[in-house]
């Protein structure tokens, strides 16, 4: 094809056709660019169809990360809940008089009362994207923006989340363990249950609450979790 061309513009100059000449070396230019312009474009096409392909499975692993740490999220929410429950069913009661009331009516102190929980989602997927060049394949902005937000979102809910374990480990526990039985054994007579009675054990209880408030929400970032979490199942989801 070389030898094609080069013989034609030979066979112009030996004829003493410049314009001519000067006309094909412009075409000549024209067709050379124009597949220059064909072969970038098809590695373009390529690039953007690994890409693509790329990008789909980081979505899929994404999305099942997400979708099980909803799972979780539920599960530590729920748990919570049940805490909360119990403190409102020991506050119905409150002040308890032992003369009075019933010793099996008791809520069992032992079932979720004293236990902590907190939201540990998995990461792996989430901090490779955010922290490598892989983030770049990522085509949806509002996706991108979420998960570089994530972080944030999932540290103002723990921090809630804590200071309510820090408050069972270094303060309701240690009265649990002091003047409860293990098994909520209220007839054991080595207990002085009469502690029931007293303020201090009021204000343990409704301490425990408030900090479950905070957690549970009627607060901002419990709500904001749940739609960080769902939205981000939503756009990841490759289907």
């Amino acid at each position: 094809m070389i030898n094609f061309f080069k013989k034609i513009r030979q066979k112009f100059i030996a004829k003493n056709k410049f314009n001519q000449y000067l006309l094909y070396a412009i075409g000549e230019i024209i067709l050379v660019m124009v597949g220059i312009l064909l072969a970038l474009q098809v590695s373009n096409w390529n690039q953007q169809r690994v890409a693509s392909n790329k990008e789909k499975i980081l979505l899929s692993e994404l999305h099942q990360e997400f979708i099980e740490n909803k799972e979780q999220f539920k599960l530590v929410v729920s748990n919570h809940q049940l805490a909360f429950d119990i403190c409102d069913k020991w506050i119905a009661m409150f002040p308890i008089d032992l003369k009075t009331v019933n010793l099996d009516s008791l809520p069992i102190r032992t079932d979720g009362l004293h236990k902590r929980w907190t939201f540990n989602p998995s990461q792996g997927i989430v901090n490779s994207l955010v922290s490598t060049s892989s983030f770049e394949l990522i085509s949806n902005r509002e996706l991108r923006k979420l998960l570089v937000s994530w972080n944030d979102v999932l540290l103002d809910f723990q921090e809630d989340e804590l200071h309510s374990k820090k408050y069972v480990m270094e303060v309701l526990n240690p009265f649990i363990n002091k003047h409860f039985h293990y098994k909520a054994n209220y007839s054991d007579p080595r207990l002085n249950i009469s502690i029931l009675e007293s303020a201090e054990f009021e204000n343990l209880i409704l301490q425990r609450k408030e900090y479950l408030i905070d957690i549970l929400g009627i607060g901002y970032e419990l709500s904001r979790i749940q739609k960080t979490i769902d939205r981000i199942i939503e756009l990841s989801n490759p289907d």
